[in-house]
C-alpha cells in the first residue's frame, strides 16, 4: 500500500492500536486516537509517564493500525519511527491533534492548563512503510 493511501485512511479514521517494543522485545499494544499532521506524521497525545512513551524513548520503531469505527472492514497499518515531543513545543501539536479528532474545544485556555497538569507529550510517527496490499 502506498503511504499516502494509508495516510488518507488515517485521516478519516482516528481509532488505532499502537505497537511499541518492551525492553525484552515483546510488543506493547495500546489503543489510541490519532491525527495526521500537515507534514504527514501520525500524531498521538499521551502522558509523559505512559509506558508507550518510555518504550519509544528506548526504541523508536513503531507500528500503528487504524480501523474504522465499525471495527470490521477497511484498515491500514503504518510502520515508522517515532519521536516524543514535550511541552512547551508540543502544545500546538496537542491542540491540532485534539481539533482533528474532536473538533473545536470550548475553552482552549482550560485545555492548555490540563495538558500541562497532565504532563502531556506528542508521539509523532514518521511513516516508512504501509500496508496491507491485499485483503485477507
Amino acid at each position: 500500500m502506498d503511504i499516502d493511501l494509508a495516510l488518507d485512511h488515517f485521516k478519516q479514521n482516528h481509532r488505532s492500536v499502537l505497537a511499541t517494543r518492551r525492553s525484552d522485545g515483546r510488543p506493547q499494544l495500546s489503543p489510541v486516537v490519532h491525527a495526521v499532521g500537515n507534514d504527514g506524521r501520525v500524531l498521538i497525545s499521551t502522558r509523559s509517564s505512559a509506558i508507550k512513551a518510555r518504550n519509544i524513548e528506548r526504541d523508536p520503531r513503531v507500528s500503528i493500525c487504524a480501523m474504522n469505527d465499525g471495527f470490521f472492514g477497511k484498515w491500514a497499518q503504518i510502520d515508522g519511527t517515532a519521536v516524543i515531543i514535550a511541552l512547551p513545543e508540543a502544545m500546538s501539536l496537542l491542540r491540532f491533534t485534539y481539533s482533528q479528532v474532536a473538533g473545536d474545544h470550548p475553552d482552549w485556555d482550560e485545555y492548555e492548563r490540563d495538558m500541562v497538569a497532565q504532563r502531556r507529550v506528542v508521539i509523532a510517527i514518521r511513516p516508512e512503510s504501509a500496508g496491507p496490499d491485499v485483503a485477507g
